[in-house]
C-alpha cells in the first residue's frame, strides 16, 4: 500500500509541490518521518473506559506495547463522536506512529480518520469497523447474534416474543443484530414485541428495558446486544416483577460470568468474544502496515462461542 510520507513544516509542504498537498494541508503540524522504522507511539481509541471490554482490550495492547518497547497513549471517548474527533486531531499533533481506533460510529469517524492517514498515521480499527482506516480487526458479530438468538429461542421454545434492546451505530451492534434476526427467519413463531436503542451501558439499559417491560410484561426473552445491556436488562426485570424471562448478550465479560453461575439468574447465554487478542492483533497488523511490510488479509474476523452454565467451567475468560 503506497503511503504520503508526513508533512514537514509549512514551507517544506509548500516546497514539496501539488503531490504533498494531495495527501495532506499545509497548514499540518506533523513533521517529515518516514514510515518503515519501528513504532515508537502507539494511540489507543476506545468507545467508554467503564466497560470491562475497553480496559481489557487496553491491558493487552499495553503489554504487546511494552513488549516493543513502544509507548501507549489511549483515550476514552465517552460514547461522544466529538470527542473522539478531537482525540484524533490531538493525536496528530502529538505525531503518533499507529492508531488502533474503536470508534462511537463507525461512518461518523470516516473523515477524522482520514485526516489521521493523511498526516502518516497507520490506523488500524478494532472490534468494530471505522470508515478509512487501513485495516481492522473484529469479532464475528454476526455470529455472535446467531448462537446468542438460537440459545434464546430454544430456551423459550420455539415459540413466543422477545424484545431486542440495540445499541450505538457501529458496525459491531449492527452485526450482532443482523445476525439475530438471520436466525429468526428459521423461527416463525417467535415475533419480536419492542426493539429499542441503548448505549451499550448498564445503567441506559436499566431505563430502555424498564419502559419496554413495562409495556410488554408477557415477553418471553430478551436479546441484549452486549453483556452490559443483558445485565442491565435483568435488574429492570427484577425491579419490574418480570419473572420467567430468558436473558442472552454477547461479550463473554466477568460480570457475565457472576451472572451465569448463579442458578437464580435470568441471564442465560453470552456469545464470547476476546478483547486481548483484539487488540493486540490489531496492533501486530498497524506494526506491519507502518513498516510497509505485506498483511495477507487487512479485514479480519475472530471467532466467537457460546458460554452457558453448563460450559462455564471450561471457560478461561479475559483474564
Amino acid at each position: 500500500m503506497y503511503r504520503l510520507p508526513k508533512p514537514t513544516t509549512v514551507l517544506a509542504a509548500l516546497a514539496a509541490g501539488t503531490l504533498l498537498m494531495s495527501g495532506c494541508s499545509s497548514e499540518s503540524p506533523v513533521e517529515s518521518a518516514e514510515n518503515g522504522g519501528e513504532v515508537e507511539t502507539i494511540g489507543l481509541m476506545v468507545q467508554d473506559l467503564s466497560n470491562p471490554f475497553f480496559t481489557a482490550m487496553q491491558a493487552g495492547v499495553e503489554n504487546a506495547a511494552e513488549d516493543m518497547g513502544a509507548e501507549v497513549v489511549t483515550e476514552d471517548g465517552r460514547q461522544d463522536l466529538g470527542a473522539q474527533n478531537e482525540q484524533i486531531d490531538a493525536f496528530i499533533q502529538q505525531q503518533i506512529d499507529v492508531l488502533l481506533i474503536n470508534p462511537v460510529d463507525s461512518e461518523g469517524i470516516g473523515p477524522a480518520v482520514q485526516r489521521a492517514v493523511d498526516a502518516g498515521i497507520t490506523v488500524v480499527a478494532v472490534d468494530v469497523t471505522a470508515k478509512n482506516a487501513e485495516a481492522f480487526i473484529t469479532s464475528d458479530n454476526v455470529q455472535a447474534g446467531r448462537l446468542a438468538c438460537e440459545h434464546l429461542f430454544e430456551s423459550i421454545g420455539g415459540e413466543g416474543s422477545i424484545l431486542i434492546i440495540d445499541g450505538t451505530p457501529i458496525s459491531s451492534i449492527q452485526d450482532r443484530v443482523t445476525g439475530c434476526e438471520k436466525v429468526m427467519e428459521d423461527y416463525p413463531d417467535i415475533t419480536v414485541a419492542g426493539h429499542q436503542h441503548g448505549d451499550n451501558n448498564r445503567e441506559e439499559a436499566l431505563t430502555v428495558a424498564t419502559d419496554m417491560l413495562t409495556a410488554n410484561s408477557d415477553v418471553d426473552g430478551i436479546f441484549a446486544v452486549n453483556d452490559p445491556t443483558a445485565l442491565g436488562a435483568g435488574l429492570a426485570a427484577e425491579q419490574t416483577g418480570v419473572e420467567d424471562l430468558a436473558i442472552v448478550g454477547v461479550d463473554g465479560s466477568p460480570a457475565a460470568e457472576e451472572e451465569l453461575a448463579d442458578s437464580g439468574s435470568m441471564f442465560e447465554a453470552t456469545a464470547a468474544q476476546d478483547p486481548k487478542q483484539l487488540g493486540v492483533e490489531g496492533l501486530n497488523m498497524a506494526t506491519k502496515l507502518y513498516k510497509g511490510e505485506e498483511v495477507e488479509n487487512t479485514e479480519q474476523l475472530v471467532d466467537t462461542e457460546l458460554i452457558t452454565a453448563d460450559n462455564l467451567d471450561e471457560y478461561e475468560g479475559w483474564e
